[in-house]
Order: structure tokens, then C-alpha cells, then sequence
């Protein structure tokens, strides 16, 4: 396992157990390939994802808690499979993968806006990748007032049992001395273990972690009150104040609770009574916080990201108030195991230091903090890396998206539908009448594929084609298709017409956008093995995609010719039910009802549905037909023979 990385692979004796446990033979032979990612999840899972710290489970769900807010994030999956693992290691229903329908990344999204600005506390640790991602100069503002809190250096210990130790110990030290103690923790974990020992030395405190967010308002209200010890995961990110000696609002409402007023149908005049004698206890509270030094902000851990640091220090000293902060740190930690430990290592080692005893010291401290830096070059990395690839996808996403509010905007989408059908018929006459010999033309094929589309007259013969050139069946069937198109539009009337062609458009191009950002995950995934053959992976994938993105374009021309003169809207006012649609050769997903349902999905190498006995690949993909197209091909021809 890699921590630094983040990843994680099987021995060998692993791969022996699991072929045991399988019954198979070789777990990475042809056969049993589709097993593999399974195994994969099933490692990061168990390795890398930790309950109460990158998630927990609340109500038979795995729910993802937000590295920096320490919030429960709702709705939101891992994707690729991931989710279904962690769910599968905490033995609650496994539910079903969530369908990308759009993705962008939040460098992306920002670069959509003409104009970026932003403000906040702790930019400037992360100048370099404002400037190299958004074009955005950080300048420092200087503070209001005098900020007149004491940093301590950190104090750094041996093993986390010892850190544990003394960092309760200081608290207790200045909860008797009435300071209030703002305890900064990165688990869940971590902050119920310290709430059991504070609890075993009779030291009142509050939590406030992914599990108590409901209680959120309530335990800021008391923070700052006088000898109160709050215990919070992932404080820094939450942007909240917390007033010394106590908020006046939240402590009124508090005391109107305990009282039994409901403060939906409150009295303002006992309101306001409440809200004047909390604020004289606060301000009372005040002057004893004062004196006592302030809020004292205490770090059981470093964060990956000063920044993160910097946000908890903030909590503490706003406004001129006092106030000061230490982190407390063992070499057992994530971020001294994985990137700065060894080199703290040595020097404690060195000195022959006891694990009760603590370093304090600049130099220690500016060993973390050049870990720090480390670890922040190593995300920056990974983000400016993400990037890259997105921006293939972007360009991509712009493309489709302009089309898409073309849809939507356009009043009338008939000449972009002509066009469109007009070019996939230019296209497939060109195919069967490429050949020199026109005795080598295939017509009957053109015949039959240009009838599914547009459906040509029934006194039309292919026999009228016989003597006519390349050019001449051209500008025959463009003109067939016209009139064809008119005819479509006139048995349906134009408004709903504008209906179907806006329906169409949206579905086909939606779907196969869809398809398209699932292949561009699966082709991301593995990109990174062309690395062994000496090509560069992210060439690689913009070749791949490009390529991907040409198919893509083609197929919704493909599929919306085929089905825009095959669709009619079938009415049936009689029953209050949503809007179908059939046609001749079935139709799309959603609202557009295709011919009788296909468990197995048709693949290139598979039968061809129409029943000619050749391949799929070989016979009516060749004419840029979809599988249900050449079902609807078989079953014409069914029918003819009846």
C-alpha cells in the first residue's frame, strides 16, 4: 500500500486466496478479466477508506463526509464502482451505480465565468496555482485590527498515545482557568476518543463532527463562553465566528427552550427580555474570557494544507480579540508517516528523547511545515494533472452544449433536421456508388436503407434507377427526401412537429453524450499503461478522444435521420398519461417507444438482428444502422414474406 499515492495492490498470496475463494485458476486469465476491477475496489475499500474519517454510515447508507467542512455530503457517490465496495466492507445494501449525465471539474466551471474574484483569509499559501489555473494575482490585505494572537510552536511527540495524553492535559489546565479550548480534530474518531477521555476526568465539552451537524448553531452559541471545551472535526472550513463569552441570540433561544416556551408563538416582549439578560451575561463572560487570554485554538494534528491550519488558528484572536493556539503532533500521524516523520525521527532519536517527553522546537516545526509543502506540491500536481485531461473533455462539453442551447433556443428546426438528413442520404449514396464499374454498385442495398429512412413512395421501383448516374439518384433522393419530410410534417401539423424535432435532437444527442463520457472514464482509467510503451499518456487520450468525439458526432446525425420521418406522436386523450411516441421502426428512450425489448445488447462481433446471418459489424452497421433499426429490418421483411 502507498499511502502518498493513495493506492493499493495485492500480493501474491492475496491472488492465490482469492482464486481459492472463487474456484478458478487464474484470476487474470481472459475469461475471468471482468473480475478484476471488483478486486481493485475491494483493496481501496479496505486499505485506503476509513469510517468516521472519509465517511460514515448513517441509516444503512454510506454516506461521504467533506474533507474540509467536515459535513455529510448527500447525495454524493464515489463513482466506478467504488461506493458499491465501501457499502459491500460495511455489509449495508449495496445500491446501484449512479449514471454520469454530465461532469465538470471546478477549475472548469469558474473558467465559464468572464470574470473571477474571490476573497478569503488563507490565499496566500496557494498563490502559485491561483495564478497558474485562474490568471489570478493574491494580494494581502492587511487586517482591520492588530492581530495580537500567540502562535505557539508545535510540540511533537513520539507516539500518538502521548500527544493524546498531553493535549487533554492542557486542556483541563485551561478549562480550570476558565479559557475557552477549541480542540481541532481531522476524525470523527479521533473526536469521540477525546470526548471519552475528557469525559473520564469529568471535563464538560461539547462535539461537534459529521454526527452532531444538527446541533451546529447551539454549540457555537456556547464556545466562547468561559471554561467551555468544544471539540470540533474539521473546524476550519465551517466560516463561522465564535464570540468570546457566548453568543446572546443563541443563548437566549437556549434558555427559552429549558424554560418550555415555543418559539414559533413567542411573545416578543419575552423575547426581547431573554435577549437583554443574555447579553448581559455575555458581556459579563466576556471580560472573564479576557482575562483568562482569549479563545485557545488546540491542533491534535496537522492538516495536508497549511491553509487548513491557517483557517483553524483564524478561529481564534478576530478582531483584535486575544487569543492563541498550539498543535499538538506525533510522528504516528498521517502527514508526518507519509511525507515528514523520518528526518523528526532522526533528531529525536539523536537526542535520545523519552515518547512522554515533547520537542518543541523552530526547527521541528519547520520540518512540518516543509511536509506540508510537499504534500501541497503533490495535490497541486494531481489537480494540474486532472486538468489536463479535462480540458479535452471541455472542449468537447462546449461543442455539445452549443448545440444543445441551440435546440433549445431555435424556433424552428426544420432546415437544421433537413440538412442533417440530407447529409447521412448524400452520405450512404456516396458509399453505394463509390465503385468505378457501376455494375458493382450495390442498389438494392441503397434501395432498402434510403426506404427505412425516409420512406419512399410506394410506386417507387428500383428498376427507376437503373439507367440514372451517381449524381441523378443523388438529387433524386434528396428531393424524395423533402417531399417526404413535408409530407411527415403536413399528416402531424407543424406545431407538433416543432415538438418531435426538438424531442429527437435533445434525446439522441443526451444518450449518446452520456455513452460518450462513460467510454472517455473507461479509456482515462487505463490511458496511464501507454507509459510502458514509450508514448505520452495524455497525447495518447487526446488522440483517443478526438477520435471518440468524431464517432460521437456522427452517430447523433445517424440516429437523428433515422428516426425523424420513423416517429409520430400517438394520441390517446382518453387516458391522463404522459405523451408516447411509435413508429414504423420503433423508437428512442424515454417518451420515444422502441419495438419489443432487447435483453442482450447487440455487439459488433454478435448475429446481426436483421437475420441475414452474418455479423453485426459485417451487415447493417456497415449502413450506420443501430441494432434496433436492423431488428425493425428483420420484422419488415417478416411481414413482407406473410
Amino acid at each position: 500500500m502507498d499511502e502518498k499515492q493513495r493506492t493499493a495492490s495485492i500480493t501474491e498470496e492475496g491472488i492465490s486466496y482469492v482464486e481459492r475463494a472463487l474456484g478458478i485458476d487464474n484470476l487474470y486469465s481472459p475469461e475471468h478479466f471482468e473480475l478484476t476491477p471488483f478486486l481493485e475496489n475491494a483493496l481501496k475499500a479496505k486499505a485506503l477508506f476509513k469510517k468516521d474519517y472519509d465517511y460514515v454510515v448513517v441509516d444503512g447508507q454510506v454516506i461521504i463526509v467533506d474533507a474540509f467542512t467536515g459535513r455529510l455530503m448527500y447525495g454524493r457517490r464515489y463513482s466506478e464502482g467504488l461506493h458499491q465496495a465501501i457499502e459491500a466492507k460495511e455489509r449495508v445494501p449495496v445500491r446501484r451505480e449512479s449514471l454520469t449525465l454530465a461532469a465538470i471539474t471546478f477549475q472548469n466551471y469558474f473558467r465559464m465565468y468572464r470574470r473571477l474574484a474571490g476573497m478569503t483569509g488563507t490565499a496566500e499559501t496557494e498563490a502559485e496555482e491561483f495564478a497558474q489555473t485562474y490568471r489570478l494575482e493574491v494580494a494581502v490585505i492587511p487586517t482591520h485590527r492588530p492581530m495580537i494572537r500567540v502562535d505557539y510552536p508545535d510540540v511533537v511527540y513520539k507516539s500518538a498515545e502521548a500527544k493524546f495524553r498531553a493535549a487533554i492535559s492542557e486542556i483541563e489546565e485551561r478549562h480550570q482557568a476558565l479559557q475557552p479550548v477549541l480542540v481541532g480534530t481531522l476524525a470523527i474518531e479521533t473526536s469521540e476518543m477525546l470526548s471519552k477521555m475528557l469525559s473520564r476526568r469529568g471535563i464538560p465539552h461539547e462535539v461537534l463532527n459529521a454526527k452532531q451537524h444538527e446541533r451546529e448553531a447551539h454549540i457555537i452559541a456556547q464556545a466562547g463562553r468561559p471554561g467551555a471545551v468544544t471539540i470540533a472535526t474539521n473546524m476550519a472550513g465551517r466560516g463561522v465566528d465564535i464570540l468570546l463569552g457566548g453568543n446572546p441570540e443563541g443563548l437566549a433561544r437556549d434558555e427559552l427552550r429549558r424554560s418550555g416556551q415555543d418559539l414559533l408563538e413567542l411573545d416578543p416582549q419575552i423575547w426581547a427580555q431573554a435577549l437583554e439578560e443574555a447579553k448581559r451575561q455575555c458581556a459579563a463572560d466576556r471580560e472573564i474570557v479576557l482575562k483568562a487570554g482569549g479563545l485557545h485554538v488546540l491542533g491534535t494534528e496537522r492538516y495536508e494544507a497549511r491553509r487548513i491550519d491557517n483557517q483553524l488558528r483564524g478561529r481564534a484572536g478576530r478582531q483584535g480579540d486575544p487569543g492563541s493556539s498550539r498543535f499538538y503532533v506525533a510522528l504516528e500521524d498521517d502527514l508526518m508517516r507519509r511525507f515528514g516523520g523520518a528526518s523528526v525521527a532522526r533528531i529525536m532519536d539523536r537526542l535520545g528523547v523519552d515518547e512522554n517527553i515533547p520537542i518543541e522546537h523552530d526547527l521541528v516545526t519547520k520540518s512540518i511545515a516543509n511536509a506540508q509543502i510537499r504534500v501541497e506540491g503533490h495535490n497541486f500536481d494531481l489537480r494540474k494533472h486532472l486538468l489536463e485531461y479535462d480540458d479535452v473533455v471541455n472542449q468537447q462539453r462546449q461543442v455539445i452544449y452549443d448545440q444543445r442551447r441551440l435546440v433549445l433556443s431555435e424556433a424552428n428546426l426544420k432546415p437544421i433536421l433537413l440538412e442533417i438528413l440530407q447529409d447521412q442520404l448524400r452520405s450512404l449514396v456516396t458509399t453505394y456508388t463509390s465503385a468505378e464499374d457501376e455494375e458493382e454498385w450495390d442498389l438494392a442495398a441503397l434501395h432498402a436503407v434510403v426506404d427505412r429512412m425516409i420512406h419512399l413512395p410506394p410506386d417507387h421501383s428500383l428498376a427507376s434507377w437503373a439507367n440514372l448516374g451517381a449524381e441523378e439518384i443523388m438529387n433524386q433522393v434528396l428531393e424524395l427526401a423533402e417531399k417526404g419530410y413535408q409530407a411527415h410534417e403536413e399528416s402531424m401539423g407543424a406545431q407538433e412537429m416543432r415538438q418531435l424535432e426538438r424531442i429527437i435532437m435533445l434525446r439522441v444527442s443526451d444518450n449518446n453524450w452520456i455513452r460518450h463520457l462513460t467510454a472517455l472514464d473507461e479509456l482515462r482509467q487505463g490511458i496511464g499503461l501507454r507509459a510502458y510503451g514509450q508514448r505520452n499518456p495524455l497525447v495518447e487520450y487526446k488522440r483517443e478522444a478526438f477520435d471518440a468525439f468524431e464517432t460521437l458526432l456522427a452517430t447523433i446525425k445517424n440516429e437523428v435521420a433515422n428516426w425523424m420521418l420513423n416517429v409520430r406522436i400517438q394520441r390517446q386523450p382518453s387516458m391522463p398519461r404522459p405523451t408516447r411516441y411509435s413508429g414504423a421502426t420503433g423508437g428512442a428512450a424515454g417518451s420515444i417507444r422502441s419495438g419489443p425489448h432487447r435483453t442482450k445488447k447487440i455487439g459488433r462481433n454478435d448475429s446481426c438482428p436483421c437475420g441475414s446471418g452474418k455479423k453485426y459489424k459485417n451487415c447493417c452497421l456497415r449502413e450506420g444502422l443501430t441494432p434496433e433499426l436492423a431488428a425493425a429490418k428483420n420484422r419488415a421483411g417478416e411481414s413482407e414474406s406473410r
